[in-house]
């Protein structure tokens, strides 16, 4: 099984990767530009993490930080203010600034009405159980729309929106210093352009925002999360690779829908090309083609999966009992499922599923589903999956225990 590389969660020490130009590795990275009127940081981490990096910073300059640019809202790379806040506080300067896109604030309302579900699935996501979604959020002080520059130091920087996998990315351009900080529209993964159990993202977009930075020629191209690139070349084949892997997913994904395919369908014939798929920063270690697929048919098209049936269908449990009963009971279903796994688990897991659904109290039947999902999760590249497989797992473990 292939797993995230360890770059992409953190690891590595805070590096001045180019004059005044500061990196520093963390759950999701952070970028540091020093100015002779302070600091212009890019990302700031998870609330937990913000005394971390701060620290990472503080290993390398003394510099104030004056600005903090957010690439985006998400909780892992907008939520560390907190500690620099508290140090501006304790200096006795005013606390940084705030800049992000015009979205984020929707973001956070957003969050803050979907509290239980972003816990969720997020607690399913990165099988964190304890996981909490936070119910106080960092307000940007200045936000923008399609692009924003500002001076610092005498120093101008640039920000640009892009949709890609949230509709409120900013990419961060240092024009003097040709680098380039690109938030999660670079992550050493393929591009989380499908998450299965969150809102739309967007792949054109996302091509689009990988064009027109490789378009600046950048020289260091500082990620959302994974190890900086240093050097022209390297920089643009990243970029260059990773919209073209994006436009041929898209490109086949639209020849088929538009030739009526249903998304099934689509999703099992559609593939990245051979030579992308093998970059190491393309591997489908997080996201999956497949998700990528769904979710642009989620983005061209509705809901609806091609499939009367599923339009108004029977209840999940129903089903189930009817094909148990059909089958001679759940046992059969059990039985067949373990016959089937060394050759077709994902086939084998639908099985278990109509067992558990159709007898729930049944110990053979959660049994099997807690094998055969820790099998398929352990067989699984993509953290997304993973964490969907491991779930399964847990539901059939507490079903067991009720049992005892």
């Amino acid at each position: 099984m292939s797993t995230l590389p360890l770059g992409f969660f953190g690891g590595g020490d805070p590096t001045e990767v180019a004059p005044r130009t500061y990196f520093v590795p963390a759950f999701a990275n952070s970028a540091a530009f020093e100015t002779d009127e302070g600091l212009v940081v890019v990302d700031v981490g998870l609330a937990m993490s913000g005394p971390a990096i701060l620290a990472g910073l503080r290993r390398l300059t003394p510099a104030p930080v004056h600005t903090i640019v957010f690439t985006h809202g998400h909780v892992d790379h907008a939520f560390g203010v907190d500690a620099f806040d508290a140090e501006a506080r304790a200096a006795g300067r005013p606390r940084p600034r705030r800049l992000a896109h015009a979205r984020v604030p929707a973001r956070f309302r957003r969050y803050d009405v979907t509290r239980g579900l972003n816990a969720h699935i997020n607690r399913v996501q990165f099988g964190v159980a304890e996981l909490e979604w936070p119910a106080r959020f960092p307000w940007p002080d200045v936000t923008y729309e399609e692009a924003m520059s500002f001076t610092l130091g005498g120093e101008r920087f640039e920000l640009r929106h892009a949709l890609g996998e949230t509709d409120d990315a900013t990419w961060v351009w240092a024009p003097d210093r040709k680098v380039v900080c690109t938030g999660d529209l670079f992550i050493w993964c393929s591009p989380n352009c499908g998450n299965p159990q969150k809102v739309q993202r967007y792949a054109e977009g996302w091509a689009d925002a990988m064009d027109a930075m490789a378009g600046l020629a950048p020289e260091v191209l500082l990620p959302g999360h994974g190890p900086a690139i240093v050097g022209v070349a390297e920089v643009a084949a990243a970029l260059h690779d990773t919209s073209a892997w994006l436009r041929s997913i898209i490109e086949q994904t639209l020849a088929r829908l538009n030739r009526g395919e249903r998304p099934e369908d689509v999703a099992r014939a559609v593939r990245p090309p051979a030579h992308l798929a093998s970059k190491p920063y393309l591997q489908p270690l997080y996201d999956r083609p497949e998700f990528v697929v769904r979710n642009l048919a989620r983005l061209y098209g509705g809901w609806y999966d091609g499939n009367p049936a599923h339009l108004l269908p029977a209840p999940e449990a129903a089903r189930a009992a009817e094909i148990a009963a059909l089958a001679g009971g759940a046992d059969k279903l059990v039985a067949r499922a373990r016959a089937l796994a060394a050759t077709d688990l994902a086939l084998a897991c639908h099985l278990v599923d109509w067992a558990t659904l159709a007898a729930p109290a049944s110990r053979a039947a959660q049994e099997a589903k807690r094998d055969l999902f820790q099998a398929r999760s352990a067989d699984e590249p993509s953290l997304m999956a993973r964490g969907i497989f491991d779930s399964a797992v847990r539901a059939a473990e507490s079903a067991l225990r009720q049992m005892d």
